[in-house]
């Protein structure tokens, strides 16, 4: 035999002789489908600020106790990415209460100004966080107090006009010695105003408030818009004011007032309340984006408002066509340069046993009693005791929105036949997409979700059911 023969013969007795696994190279796991849609909400939280900054997408909210950020790739899965509290204060003058938070980039530096109080709303006041270094995510130090003219004050943030920063934020209301208006003052930094205030009267259709204020810039132009009405009504929604570029920011008189609301609630798709915004534009700067919290109830209710986002366009005229606000459900398409993302989504009536479907057993009921406040106008629903619904899915991760409602119980929800976490659909009011479970991160593959009518509900219920309405899955292979 030649020695090349040999060689091979003894190559193949050791491979024969090797356990199959011990170099066995992983089979390639089933490529993800990225897709180039989304769906609100971007965040359960409201008052929301909105960027996109390196790769990333931004989301601040109003978190009460400290300043929390969230950050994705992509705008389809900022609604389960991890928030990251990036401050908590000590001092109790200014510790609770903690509202509105607004990024802004100067130099080498990121700044948030937030509002918060010692616990005593007549006590808000306005503040400004620095970051150590050039990353939105911190870490931040407090900076300073700001625009402190002993009353009232929230919601501020920058605005630059002919190239001179100033400071814009909403004065005395909610019975603090209004009337509700807007002010203004220069800034001699990004922490410090100087000189008197001047305050922006500006027109709302309601009496309540002027909150929020927010630049939108054009061709010089600089557009102010701000919220109305109080934020727990259905008709809270967006006014403008708008000042030409070359004019004083600081003569009121030069401030031009826009007839009636940019913006404002939807009922034909169950979209109430949306207001407190801000404004981000698409990764490759084509497209201008608004961000904004609605409620899914026309009910007087400060709860339940969460965070969402569509396009806007111009006018002829150069001011912005916001147009209305779409239903929490609507597949959009993703701002132009989004990367996209492994996303899918379930209807409840996507029945049967196998994948990307939902498994019925025991007594449900279905119809679109719910309207605009279920996905796509029905959902599914039992108090049977063990009624259950099974959702087979390739993913990551899933989150399940659905109704909740005064007469709503607890459901035992599990993911591959693990342990059940319990969860309570039930409040006081009756809202629809609400995202009522988020699964832990999960291997890539196949899963199963299952939700189990429980028979129980909490004391405040009127009866035992539970709502199956709408499923987003993550890392969708």
């Amino acid at each position: 035999m030649s020695r090349f023969r040999r060689v091979v013969a003894a190559l193949t007795l050791l491979l024969a002789a090797t356990p199959a696994t011990s170099n066995a190279v992983p089979a390639p796991e089933a490529p993800q489908t990225v897709v180039n849609n989304f769906r609100n909400p971007l965040n359960t939280s409201a008052d929301p600020s909105v960027m996109y900054h390196q790769g990333s997408y931004y989301v601040a909210t109003t978190r009460g106790d400290r300043i929390g950020i969230w950050r994705s790739p992509s705008l389809a899965t900022l609604l389960n990415a991890p928030e990251e509290v990036v401050w908590r204060d000590s001092d109790p003058s200014r510790n609770t209460q903690m509202w509105a938070p607004a990024f802004r980039h100067v130099g080498s530096r990121w700044y948030i100004y937030y509002t918060a109080s010692d616990g005593v709303d007549a006590n808000h006041r306005m503040y400004v966080l620095e970051s150590a270094g050039d990353d939105p995510m911190g870490p931040y130090s407090f900076k300073a107090k700001i625009a402190d003219f002993g009353q009232y004050a929230i919601d501020g943030e920058p605005i630059t006009h002919n190239g001179q920063d100033y400071f814009v934020w909403t004065g005395p209301g909610r019975g603090q010695g209004g009337p509700a208006q807007l002010y203004i003052a220069r800034m001699t930094n990004p922490w410090t105003t100087t000189g008197a205030r001047v305050a922006i009267p500006a027109s709302g259709g309601c009496t309540e408030v002027r909150e929020g204020p927010t630049p939108l810039y054009r061709n010089g132009r600089t557009f102010l818009t701000y919220s109305t009405c109080d934020t727990g009504k259905p008709d809270y929604q967006l006014w403008m004011k708008s000042i030409a570029n070359g004019a004083d920011p600081m003569v009121a008189a030069n401030w031009t007032q826009h007839a009636g609301p940019v913006f404002s609630r939807n009922d034909a798709t169950g979209v109430w309340g949306p207001g407190h915004h801000s404004f981000f534009t698409s990764p490759d700067g084509t497209e201008d984006w608004i961000a904004y919290h609605g409620k899914n109830t026309s009910t007087y209710t400060y709860a339940f408002r969460t965070t969402r986002a569509q396009r806007f366009t111009w006018n002829a005229d150069g001011t912005p066509n916001f147009g209305r606000p779409l239903a929490a459900g609507a597949t959009q398409t993703l701002p132009s340069g989004d990367p996209g993302a492994a996303t899918r989504w379930i209807n409840d009536t996507d029945t049967g046993t196998g994948l990307w479907q939902v498994e019925y057993a025991g007594a449900w009921q279905s119809g679109s009693g719910c309207g605009t406040q279920c996905f796509w106008g029905n959902d599914h629903w039992s108090g049977v005791t063990n009624a259950t619904a099974t959702i087979r899915f390739n993913g990551t991760q899933v989150g399940l929105l659905s109704v909740r409602d005064r007469g709503n119980g607890i459901a035992a929800i599990s993911i591959d036949g693990g342990p059940e976490q319990r969860v309570d659909f039930h409040s006081d009011i009756r809202v629809g997409e609400e995202l009522n479970y988020l699964s832990p991160v999960l291997p890539p593959g196949p899963h199963t979700l299952t939700v189990r009518v429980t028979g129980e509900r909490n004391p405040s219920s009127s009866s035992t059911v539970i709502s199956m309405d709408r499923v987003e899955v993550y890392g969708a292979n």
